[in-house]
């Protein structure tokens, strides 16, 4: 029987543990999540210690506190003399505590637990994220469940970023993120020299029982309010992000040995005399990846993927490796790159500069006319850069026809474009997003916007780096190499392709197929501006969607229309479960091309590798919550990169008070109408209560409002003139207010009772 529980933490603890750096603290949360998955079954601590793979004394004196701890806490009993087993309660619950903006909160249980509602005031001394322990009231009538935090398990995070006022006596820490509905009080033998409305980092000390705020200390000084540097560094104090490598990181890094040599040449297949070029952004210092081209005998153009070949020099449990680990992922933030891997990798050793020679991991195809695959080669490659390309002058190359290297460029964007179509047949969602960018002074102050949009110079790499990912995906989930041939014992035709099946675990990047009720939402909505979506059939659902986003295409709706329909997707996460990708149409898919950055890239290699030489890399839990971690970290590292965008959109506007700007109605909530500026699309926030003409009334069916006394309307997607009132920077906040020359459509006057009920 396998205990593990799938969906926790324990073996990326496991691998911090052979690092010797297991956060001991996670084993209260993981032993109970354990506990709760294999309901109504007692354990013994050995029994644990070996489902958790704990394998040294120290581990399991823990793993006995852990579970003493629980049993005095109420969380476990011992059902037989040193067996142990969850305490089920009905009026029981925990799980994470999501807070709003007005101090009330939800805990979310699990994904088949409705959320419960916890009151204002009855949260304890809980913060947004943690892990509660709450008791649940009987529910009343047909309203949500309510219930009453009783406990904290385990805190999110103990760090917090803020402005400190200070008083004669005293100061306090009031944090930027609006989901923490207390401020921190502050002794000032702890204030760490810090001088008043200076941005800090406060740290958790400790919450008395009945105290309304809870304690904590400065742990370091940001710096003034406003500035560039000092905001940019709370985004990532904020999220945990680090400001540097450790010295002992960066010692690990200068100490590798990058040389080229004719041994490591050797083992490699030789593409130095083959023409090879790089394609990125025009400020790019990491170049991930590679193209070469040449035509063979036959007629076929061979096309080769050459990935920096990162697990050449970043090994398995060293400290670089573990310094890998706990990043999983560069952040761009809106004026830097926070790097997975010290420089001495990231931009020297690993990135394909031009004029050099480097070792990589490649995906070579051999394409047809029509881009179909007839053959495909994996291994190790030894390259030369002839050319390091932009894709502005690779763009420029494909609209004038001119250029170095014309016709490889002319070539691979047909067969890209072949590729496209097909992949466009078989289900393939384009998002077409344009991504929101400003041009920066030498101080970082933004003095102007402009957007990034896909053309296709981006395109053309983006359909190679499809194909590489989907083809090694399907190697290693499909097939097995061929080994009666040593000189062909990495080429896999398509004949083996369909007979192979069996395989070792993977790293998928998957999207799982959207809900029903999400797409019939989202068709709901665009019904009103005269689209559909299909909704049952999974190949025609995206032709629909597709088809929606070219409809919807420099028209006013367009902007919220692409957002809801990113909404009414899945996220696409790493595991070693696969379900396809539905976005990309794939059966198979996975992150082979970008290692330098994504350490699920990194595993991924380490895959390939092993299957290749016909060896293992880790176990298939190993694998499974590297994974979770990874997608974790993504997501910190979105969150990261949104709000600095936000940071410089509200510092843009702080010069335009009074400014009047066209926008569009980007949202609509019981507190406030949300508009996106066309122009630079910086949004902010118009707040119901400073709408003095009417008394509004939220209709949640309809994404609207609705005077009361007027019957005036203002809707998602309805184009709106706004006036700039505020630009908050500490708050990071924008607001708008109507200019009331705009006057909105008007509907005839419902019946106040009728929208009431509704809510």
């Amino acid at each position: 029987m396998n205990y593990l529980y799938i969906g926790c933490n324990l073996m990326y603890l496991l691998y911090m543990a052979k690092s010797k750096k297991q956060p001991k603290r996670y084993l209260f949360e993981e032993v109970l999540a354990f506990l709760k998955h294999n309901d109504g079954k007692s354990f013994n601590y050995k029994q644990l210690g070996a489902a958790m793979e704990i394998d040294n004394e120290s581990d399991r004196f823990a793993l006995l506190e852990t579970l003493e701890e629980l049993k005095y806490q109420g969380f476990v009993i011992e059902k037989e003399v040193g067996k142990y087993q969850a305490k089920e309660s009905k009026a029981y619950q925990t799980g994470t505590i999501d807070f709003t903006t007005q101090g009330t909160a939800f805990v979310i249980i699990s994904a088949d637990v409705p959320d419960v509602f916890i009151p204002f005031r009855r949260t304890k001394d809980a913060l947004h994220g943690d892990l509660v322990k709450i008791v649940v009231h009987p529910q009343r009538g047909r309203g949500k469940a309510e219930g009453e935090v009783v406990e904290v398990i385990k805190r999110r995070k103990t760090k917090f970023v803020g402005s400190i006022q200070i008083n004669p006596k005293f100061a306090f820490v009031v944090p930027d993120y609006t989901k923490l509905h207390v401020d921190f009080f502050v002794p000032l033998a702890d204030i760490n020299g810090a001088t008043n409305g200076q941005k800090v980092l406060v740290e958790l000390s400790e919450w008395k029982r009945g105290s309304e705020n809870p304690n904590g200390k400065v742990v370091e000084v940001l710096g003034n309010s406003g500035e560039h540097e000092t905001e940019i560094n709370a985004i990532m104090a904020e999220y945990g992000l680090p400001m540097a490598f450790a010295p002992e990181v960066e010692a690990a890094a200068k100490k590798l040995a990058t040389e080229i040599t004719p041994e490591e040449i050797a083992k490699r297949r030789d593409f130095r005399h083959i023409t090879t070029f790089t394609i990125d952004p025009h400020d790019a210092k990491d170049f991930d990846d590679a193209l070469s081209l040449q035509k063979l005998e036959n007629g076929n153009w061979e096309v080769g993927v050459h990935i920096a070949d990162v697990t050449h020099y970043l090994k398995p449990h060293t400290i670089l490796d573990e310094e890998a680990v706990s990043r999983a992922t560069s952040v761009y933030l809106v004026d830097r790159c926070v790097p997975m891997l010290p420089e001495v990798l990231s931009n020297f050793a690993c990135s394909l500069r031009p004029h050099e020679e480097k070792y990589c991991f490649s995906a070579v195809f051999e394409l047809d006319e029509f881009a179909q695959i007839q053959n495909q080669w994996f291994g190790k490659t030894i390259i030369y850069s002839d050319h390091r390309f932009s894709y502005e002058e690779v763009q420029t190359v494909i609209e004038t026809l001119e250029g170095p290297y014309k016709e490889e460029i002319f070539t691979l964007d047909h067969l890209a474009k072949l590729l496209r179509t097909e992949r466009t047949s078989k289900g393939s969602i384009f998002f077409d997003k344009a991504e929101v960018k400003f041009q920066l002074d030498e101080a970082g102050a933004p003095t102007g916007v402009y957007f990034k949009t896909q053309k296709d110079a981006h395109k053309l790499i983006e359909d190679f780096m499809l194909l590489a990912n989907k083809k090694v995906a399907e190697f290693l989930g499909k097939t097995k190499p061929n080994t009666k041939d040593p000189s062909t014992s990495l080429r896999v035709t398509k004949e083996k392709d369909k007979k192979d099946k069996g395989s070792d675990a993977v790293v998928y990047r998957i999207h799982d197929v959207p809900k029903d009720e999400k797409l019939l939402e989202l068709n709901t909505f665009v019904e009103r501006f005269g689209y559909s979506v299909s909704v049952g059939n999974r190949q025609k659902t995206a032709q629909s969607i597709n088809k929606l986003l070219q409809d919807v295409k420099d028209k006013k709706e367009q902007s919220m229309i692409e957002l809801l329909a990113v909404r009414s997707m899945p996220k696409a996460v790493y595991t070693t479960k696969n379900v396809g990708h539905y976005g990309l149409g794939f059966d198979y898919y996975t992150h082979f091309t970008s290692p330098i950055r994504r350490y699920p890239d990194v595993m991924v290699h380490r895959l390939l590798e092993a299957k290749l030489n016909h060896t293992h890399y880790l176990k298939s839990d190993e694998l499974e919550l590297l994974c979770k971690h990874s997608s974790e970290m993504e997501k910190l590292a979105s969150d990261a990169e949104r709000a600095s965008i936000k940071y410089k959109q509200v510092e843009y506007l702080e010069d335009k008070i009074g400014q009047d700007f066209e926008g569009v109605i980007s949202g609509v909530t019981e507190w406030g109408i949300f508009v996106e500026i066309i122009e630079n699309k910086c949004e902010g926030r118009v707040n119901m209560r400073d709408m003095k003409d009417d008394q509004y009334i939220f209709d949640e069916d309809n994404y609207r409002v609705v005077g009361r006394r007027t019957g005036r309307i203002y809707s998602l997607g309805d184009k709106v003139t706004i006036k700039v009132k505020r630009a908050d920077l500490v708050k990071k906040q924008l607001d708008f207010e109507f200019v009331q020359s705009a006057i909105p459509k008007q509907i005839e006057i419902r019946n106040e009772k009728r929208y009431k009920k509704r809510r």
